[in-house]
């Protein structure tokens, strides 16, 4: 028996997340809800998703502009056992008191409060505590990013302390109304809020974070210094254990991947179909990996359209108790083609497996 799946919300992280869905052996989307007829409503109906109208849409519309819906969110629900809300930023807490009426899970995104949810949510980092929850939020992308960097370095090295600087984006490439043009703008509020975030998941995490808006929309990027209780003996060690962790991809100097551009360029080479330019890993450069006595400095880039999508995914595991964590991380990966090195066609090497990422 599939879980079955509904996704509320079908933008920039609703929509790659249904089309992750659909490639779960042990998932069945079965359908997709927006408030307007726009371009990504039609996207919905030519890849087959049955639509629904969402919150204040009216189905008039959608007829009007000839996009086909199945009737209204309500609809879609009842014939659901979890549902993801990927709606704007705010409207998840808004539609929680209508997913508990009706008795559905949900999988609520991190720009909510860590309160909406039971637990917050990362593959990687807590896995289990997401075991059997009736609700999840999964943490925002930034904080996805020093969750996953938090799994490899926490256990294995302890830290004393961990201080981020991240270089923001200003927007998503389809966001033209956001962002700094032609500047630089620090968040004045210091500490920033990822710290905290990332202590939903990693609690007790001795992190301070601060960031920066630049004009960019291709990635985040971290600037990380650590300081760990028990250090790696070199930098060659700390780049062995990003390297056999899942969802990260290192870059070698011989792989001319000098910045964000090239690394997005590389995903655009690599995938195909529904993943076509997406980077869900943690893009780190071996170049940029140090250890100096009992501190360490690395650079980390974070796709922020898509970081988040295997971690829905395997929330939804984590719900049903479909796969401990690893299982739920391999199958996923597998499923989205990431791991391995670089295949004509976007699929991952047959040698290269899930948990092992050579770059």
């Amino acid at each position: 028996m599939k879980v079955r799946v509904a996704v509320n919300g079908f933008g920039t992280i609703g929509k790659r997340v249904a089309d992750a869905i659909v490639r779960q052996p042990d998932m069945a989307l079965v359908g997709v809800a927006k408030t307007r007829p726009d371009y990504v409503a039609r996207r919905a109906v030519d890849r087959g998703y049955p639509l629904y109208v969402a919150g204040p849409g009216a189905p008039e519309r959608f007829g009007a502009a000839g996009v086909p819906v199945a009737g209204r969110l309500a609809d879609l629900l009842g014939k659901v056992d979890v549902v993801v809300d990927a709606s704007p930023e705010g409207v998840g807490r808004e539609n929680r008191s209508l997913y508990e009426k009706v008795g559905v899970r949900a999988i609520y995104q991190g720009g909510e409060e860590a309160a909406i949810a039971e637990a917050s949510f990362n593959a990687l980092a807590n896995f289990e505590a997401g075991r059997g929850k009736r609700s999840l939020r999964v943490v925002s992308c930034n904080t996805t990013g020093i969750a996953r960097a938090a799994a490899v370095v926490v256990p294995r090295w302890g830290i004393e302390h961990w201080d981020v600087t991240l270089v923001r984006r200003a927007a998503d490439p389809a966001e033209t109304k956001r962002g700094p043009i032609n500047g630089i703008v620090p968040a004045l509020d210091m500490p920033s809020h990822h710290g905290p975030d990332a202590r939903t998941v990693v609690p007790g995490l001795a992190i301070t974070t601060v960031a920066v808006v630049v004009p960019t929309t291709l990635m985040h990027v971290h600037v990380n210094h650590v300081r760990f209780a028990r250090p790696p003996k070199d930098s060659a060690e700390l780049v062995a254990a990003f390297r056999a962790t899942p969802r990260f991809r290192v870059f070698t100097p011989e792989d001319g991947v000098e910045g964000t551009p090239q690394a997005m360029e590389f995903a655009r080479d690599r995938a195909g179909g529904e993943t076509a330019g997406d980077l869900m890993e943690n893009v780190l450069w071996e170049r940029g990996v140090r250890v100096e006595g009992n501190d360490a400095y690395f650079f980390q880039a974070i796709h922020q359209e898509s970081i988040v999508v295997p971690e829905n995914v395997d929330a939804v595991r984590a719900m049903f108790e479909l796969a401990d964590g690893p299982t739920s991380v391999a199958t996923t990966d597998r499923t989205l083609g990431l791991g391995g090195p670089l295949r004509p066609g976007g699929s991952p090497s047959p040698t290269g497996g899930a948990a092992r990422h050579d770059r």
